[in-house]
């Protein structure tokens, strides 16, 4: 059974719902409007903000005397220890928006879940905590650098813009199960490349304790993945491999 609730209804979105209106629509003054339009104006008014546009923010200061010595010592040799303390900023408020997504889709399947799903609450909670687990990491290695975890860099603050649609679709009372566990699936297929680029930066920057720390909740993200894409297919009616229909497996096995 599926937990797929979108039913067929009088959706009026569609130009073909008054045929009549459209066609007069389309052919107004002579003819439909030209597929191609000009759109220079626009064009320029965006490149006017983009070349007075400040940036999104910058990296903060390390908060330690030890933390700036050693960030200091690093750009001397040639690092980019500001690049690594953004993206970790960036995987913190991922990682924080993450527990909040699987918090409300605890909630959601609380309030509707039917066991027609092999997904539990349980199941949901013990991604949760990994993933509240995983920011509490970021931080620890953040404040390992001299940095401060509470500080919002340039990438985390992409980060939350990024994921705020998310947040909203998970959040939002009309959407299925089925469509909150897409909008999870999306998290965690970004939340998988996040961790190998923080991963492969740590690499580049020797630290050798992230990159354990990290690699482990890499290998507990792609557990995630896995389990949320067979949630969403099972949602939507896909059947796991090797329950497909076989009826024609005996009439191929009788052809010549």
């Amino acid at each position: 059974m599926t937990q797929q609730t979108e039913h067929v209804g009088l959706n009026r979105t569609g130009i073909q719902m008054s045929p009549f209106d459209s066609r007069a629509m389309q052919n107004f003054e002579g003819g439909a409007p030209d597929a191609y339009f000009d759109d220079s104006g626009i064009a320029n008014l965006r490149n006017d903000y983009i070349v007075s546009a400040d940036t999104l923010g910058s990296v903060p200061l390390p908060a330690t005397v030890t933390g700036a010595v050693q960030t200091g010592l690093s750009m001397l040799k040639g690092d980019r220890p500001h690049i690594l303390l953004d993206k970790l900023g960036e995987r913190l408020a991922f990682e924080r928006t993450g527990t909040r997504l699987y918090d409300a889709l605890i909630t959601k399947c609380e309030a509707m879940l039917d066991g027609t799903l092999s997904m539990g609450v349980e199941d949901l909670r013990e991604i949760r905590d990994d993933e509240a687990r995983h920011f509490l990491t970021v931080a620890r290695a953040i404040e390992a650098m001299g940095g401060d975890a509470t500080s919002q860099t340039p990438s985390a603050d992409l980060a939350g813009v990024e994921s705020m649609g998310l947040v909203q679709v998970v959040t939002d009372p009309r959407t299925t199960i089925a469509q909150s566990l897409h909008a999870i699936l999306t998290a965690e297929l970004a939340d998988q490349a996040g961790w190998e680029a923080l991963i492969a930066l740590a690499e580049e920057h020797e630290q050798s304790e992230m990159i354990n720390d990290f690699t482990i909740a890499l290998d507990e993200e792609r557990g995630h993945l896995l389990m949320v894409q067979s949630w969403y297919e099972e949602a939507i009616g896909i059947s796991p491999v090797g329950e497909h229909d076989t009826t024609g497996d005996e009439s191929d096995e009788r052809t010549p």
